[in-house]
């Protein structure tokens, strides 16, 4: 379970520190071409958004790095899972059912490393 838990953490990880990075750093000029939604969101939520999701990502994985409060990683892991929903709700709303795929991929990664984490802690 370990194993598993490093594999979905790690690639989901990566996924939302750039994600969540470009995010809190680039213009939404820059983001409109990769993210249609981002002329929706007043600026500061998109920083904001973008700084969540790089906490998200550490939180999957510096407490079981480190051994400090590892439940943190389950609790980072369901926020993520609460994150894409919020993610799917504004893509529906938008009439852009083709994006919702990414999401859903998203919270099954996300709730099996909920599952992973309560099973390996």
């Amino acid at each position: 379970m370990t194993v598993a838990y490093w594999i979905v953490g790690v690639l989901l990880g990566l996924f939302y520190l750039y994600s969540g990075g470009i995010k809190a750093v680039r213009s939404p000029e820059k983001l409109k071409p990769m993210m249609a939604w981002v002329d929706t969101v007043p600026l500061p939520a998109l920083r904001a958004l973008g700084v969540v999701e790089v906490l998200g990502a550490l939180g999957l994985l510096l407490p079981p790095l480190t051994g400090i409060a590892p439940w943190l990683a389950i609790a980072a892991a369901a926020g993520l899972v609460l994150l894409q929903i919020g993610a799917m709700r504004l893509h529906l709303s938008r009439g852009e059912v083709r994006e919702t795929g990414l999401n859903i991929a998203l919270i099954v990664l996300a709730a099996a490393a909920v599952w992973l984490g309560t099973v390996w802690v």
